[in-house]
């Protein structure tokens, strides 16, 4: 049994490793980006919106 969850959860932990990677990514390349520096000044978009990732318990904001 041992043998078959260790892979799993290796897995799983992998998967979200590389999510927090691409989107990281991806929002930082249309951060930088001319159309995403045009849409900020024209809608006046807030593009530094925190995800999920940065809300932490222990913050009192």
């Amino acid at each position: 049994m041992e043998g078959i969850i260790l892979p799993i959860v290796l897995y799983i932990v992998g998967i979200f490793i590389l999510y927090v990677v691409i989107e990281t990514a991806v929002r930082r390349g249309i951060n930088s980006s001319i159309v995403g520096k045009s849409l900020e000044k024209q809608d006046g978009m807030d593009v530094n919106k925190k995800s999920f990732l940065d809300h932490d318990l222990d913050n009192e904001d």
